[in-house]
């Protein structure tokens, strides 16, 4: 089986596009894999890396309004389906498969063009222009999240990373959170609080966790805070910064995952399916940008009892005293948000996802 890769831009698009291409070749090493992707974006560095081949087509941004964005669509579209097309007819491709983005329609129209079957995967529970278009025509539509509105989806959950994949998988986690904790500087035996923003941090969430500092330190907590890259945490005077450890950037984040109990951080998919695979209560931000799709990610496991939902304009010391620090300290209450969290959980999304990919192949094109 040869497959054409189509996703970039960012981490929400290309982590679970390489986990998918990992769980190809472990099912057929022998299986043709080509990825479509940007220059810009963050596939140009993370997919040659992975050892994968990249072949490259021009950013086509879909405008949502009016723009010189649009103006310049059709010639930037019809570059990129041509690249597109070019990709399939070098790998020789039995399927296409989407993942949204940047480079998801082009790779869509180039495929319906050719008589190449489509298999979309939908990361977040709100779908994307890009998608939306793709399942219109799509052999499958794998979604993330159970609900998400595309015609004729299927829930696969999210492709993992393998690191956090085994992490969920684990034996013994006690042991590996106490190990966890001393890699990190962190006492073993004390609660942990997690808080990121991702890579590139979120100073709100910096500002908010910094100045309540003092009081997680004085419930009996520690705390881990990746606050971005350039971004610092104002840290109250006297602050014992060997209980509050910060770090610009966190190379391991399964390893951070395995020291925590709790989660503050957005919402984006990637980071709901991860702490719903490993059983952790999240205190969900959702990016205040973008058509509300990272509040949606997170809704079901909040309502089931797995986190707490804020607004990062909400976000505030009287909400981390409020909800925090209540559940933090009560060890029975987070062990029951865990289970609900857990009960969210996919582990296999990605061997769920390649079983539609080999069915779309098999079956040809429409």
């Amino acid at each position: 089986m040869n497959v054409l890769l189509a996703g970039g831009g960012s981490t929400g698009h290309v982590a679970p596009l390489l986990a998918t291409a990992d769980a190809l070749r472990r099912r057929d090493p022998g299986a043709g894999v080509l990825v479509l992707g940007t220059a810009q974006g963050l596939e140009a560095r993370l997919v040659p890396e992975r050892g994968y081949e990249l072949a490259v087509v021009p950013r086509v941004p879909l405008p949502r309004k009016p723009s010189g964005d649009l103006l310049r669509l059709p010639g930037r579209l019809r570059s990129a389906v041509a690249g597109a097309a070019r990709a399939i007819r070098d790998v020789r491709a039995d399927v296409v498969v989407g993942f949204g983005g940047y480079v998801a329609v082009p790779a869509y129209l180039a495929a319906r063009r050719a008589g190449v079957p489509v298999v979309v995967h939908e990361q977040n529970a709100l779908p994307g222009v890009a998608n939306r278009l793709g399942a219109r025509w799509a052999r499958s539509t794998a979604v993330t999240f159970p609900g998400t509105p595309l015609r004729g989806a299927v829930h696969t959950g999210m492709p993992l990373r393998t690191e956090v994949a085994g992490l969920a998988r684990a034996a013994d986690r006690e042991a590996l959170r106490r190990t966890a904790r001393r890699e990190l500087g962190l006492d073993p035996d004390t609660p942990t609080l997690l808080v990121t923003g991702g890579s590139l941090g979120a100073q709100r969430i910096n500002d908010v966790l910094g100045a309540c500092a003092p009081d997680l330190l004085a419930a009996g907590s520690q705390v881990l805070h990746a606050c971005g890259r350039g971004k610092a945490v104002p840290l109250p005077e006297g602050t014992d910064t060997s209980r509050y450890v910060v770090r610009e950037y966190l190379d391991g984040m399964d390893t951070a995952y395995a020291a925590a109990d709790l989660v503050v951080g957005r919402s984006g998919a990637g980071t709901v399916s991860e702490l719903t695979a490993l059983g952790l209560p999240g205190v969900y931000v959702p990016l205040p940008i973008g058509n509300g799709e990272q509040r949606r990610n997170a809704e079901s496991v909040v309502a089931a009892g797995g986190g707490v939902l804020v607004a990062d304009a909400d976000l505030d010391p009287a909400f981390v005293h409020a909800r925090v620090l209540p559940l933090l300290s009560d060890r029975a209450a987070l062990a029951a948000a865990a289970g609900a969290a857990a009960g969210f959980g996919v582990l296999d999304g990605d061997e769920r996802l390649v079983d539609l990919v080999e069915a779309a192949a098999g079956a040809g094109a429409r």
